[in-house]
């Protein structure tokens, strides 16, 4: 049977306008993989999965929330959407803007924008206005000229970006038969991890399918929901996720508390180092950001805070590694050079 995307597949279950006019790029869909060997490094007895949003037409999950975001733009006639964005967010919105017919207008934060993101943005036609504050300065910038011009705003705070971003949480209880025991996610803006949440809450009112405990993960440099309060500067490597006053943080707050879960900090060290871990292990590369949840769960585990044992677990990898490859790049050592002969290659891979 053939794949439409989301809108066709879940839109009877999503709180859309009856003007939507679906645009879709074949969006979601994305493989819930399991990480046996992540699983048994991290001290075995459990059941690892690993849903890699990274597939997903522009590279990561907001794609999802995209979908229903520009559906409903173009279903009411707007011309213009307009995000701010540390990167995943602008190279959606100019993807579905470009596929609606509409213009997209992206703000980014300065600096430490990754490069593959900011580049989809510009191949996707959007411009792109670097501000001369942080990604918050930039939101708050694109909420008041919303609200004084007829410009779509399509960041998280539109709720129709939660009715796409919830379907993940369909496809999990679809693949699995019900929920898992737990959601291991990044934690940046929060919007994704109130869609999930409110996701598994309306397919366990109609399926039975039960509801997960959420482990949210946020970079200890950019932690506002740990701390308790706004980080004015917040610093990591982890670019995805580094928003200091998240615009859905109170309903990540009550996510977590519904759930029986948490939300915790763990170091930019400990993400990167998880990174190149699931590369490894598990061949699947993700881009910093989205190696925290699993990230976090290694950290509870080695706390002895998280009894993994007999339960099922899904870790959320928001984006693909090619997002963000800098990290990599940077460490990478340069490639050995032999001559064109086959005793050199030998005396290299035989040695």
């Amino acid at each position: 049977m053939a794949y439409h995307g989301l809108l066709d597949k879940y839109g009877s279950l999503l709180d859309l306008p009856e003007h939507t006019q679906p645009v879709t790029l074949l969006e979601g869909n994305t493989p819930l993989i399991q990480a046996g060997s992540l699983a048994r490094h991290l001290g075995g007895g459990f059941e690892l999965f690993v849903k890699f949003e990274g597939l997903n037409p522009t590279g990561s999950f907001k794609d999802r929330g995209m979908t229903a975001a520009v559906s409903e733009a173009l279903g009411r006639g707007a011309k213009t959407v307009i995000c701010a964005s540390t990167g995943n967010t602008a190279a959606s919105a100019a993807a579905y803007a470009s596929r609606a017919g509409l213009k997209s207008i992206v703000l980014i934060p300065q600096g430490k924008v990754a490069a593959g993101k900011l580049a989809g943005a510009i191949a996707y036609g959007a411009q792109v206005i670097q501000i001369d504050g942080s990604f918050d300065d930039a939101l708050t910038m694109v909420v008041q000229i919303s609200d004084k011009h007829p410009i779509c705003l399509v960041n998280s705070i539109n709720p129709y970006r939660i009715e796409g971003q919830k379907t993940s949480a369909f496809e999990i209880c679809d693949n699995l038969g019900q929920a898992p025991d737990w959601l291991c996610l990044p934690v940046g803006n929060a919007g994704n991890i109130t869609a999930y949440w409110a996701g598994f809450k309306q397919y366990d009112s109609l399926n039975a399918t039960g509801l997960p405990q959420v482990l949210g993960v946020q970079a200890a440099g950019s932690a506002p929901l740990v701390l308790g309060h706004p980080v004015e500067k917040p610093e990591t490597v982890a670019t995805a996720i580094r928003i200091g006053k998240p615009a859905r943080g109170e309903q990540a707050l009550e996510a977590v508390e519904q759930s029986r879960g948490r939300i915790i900090a763990v170091s930019d060290d400990e993400i990167l180092s998880m990174q190149r871990l699931l590369a490894r292990l598990e061949g699947i590369w993700v881009e910093p950001a989205s190696a925290a949840g699993l990230a976090g769960l290694a950290h509870e585990i080695a706390a002895g805070k998280f009894d993994a044992k007999g339960r099922r677990i899904v870790a959320v990898c928001t984006g693909h590694g090619l997002k963000d490859p800098d990290i990599i790049t940077r460490e990478m050592a340069k490639p050995q050079i032999v001559p064109p002969q086959l005793e050199a290659l030998e005396e290299i891979i035989l040695a």
